[in-house]
């Protein structure tokens, strides 16, 4: 059984999107999130309807909100999520 989506959580998923993923939040920001000229992006937190993302936008920080199609069950829920929308992202 997967971990539910705590503040714990969050910050753990966060810091690991953030490390190795920067591209990808910046997408998500661009696709998902209605923010196209977003420059880089950082994940501030996650929960199980979406994610609060910080997008650089002309030098300026952004919030972005993206909300998922479904409520995330758990924290592997929430990474093919991820996963599945990053994949559709690039398609776009």
């Amino acid at each position: 059984m997967s971990e539910a989506i705590t503040p714990a959580i969050s910050d753990r998923i966060c810091q690991h999107m953030n490390q190795d993923h920067g591209s990808a939040i910046a997408l998500y920001a661009q696709v998902y999130g209605n923010a196209p000229e977003t420059e880089t992006a950082i994940m501030e937190s996650i929960d199980p309807q979406g994610m609060n993302i910080s997008a650089q936008i002309a030098g300026e920080a952004i919030p972005v909100r993206v909300e998922f199609d479904h409520s995330l069950k758990d924290a592997e829920d929430a990474h093919h999520t991820l996963v599945a929308m990053i994949k559709q992202a690039r398609t776009v």
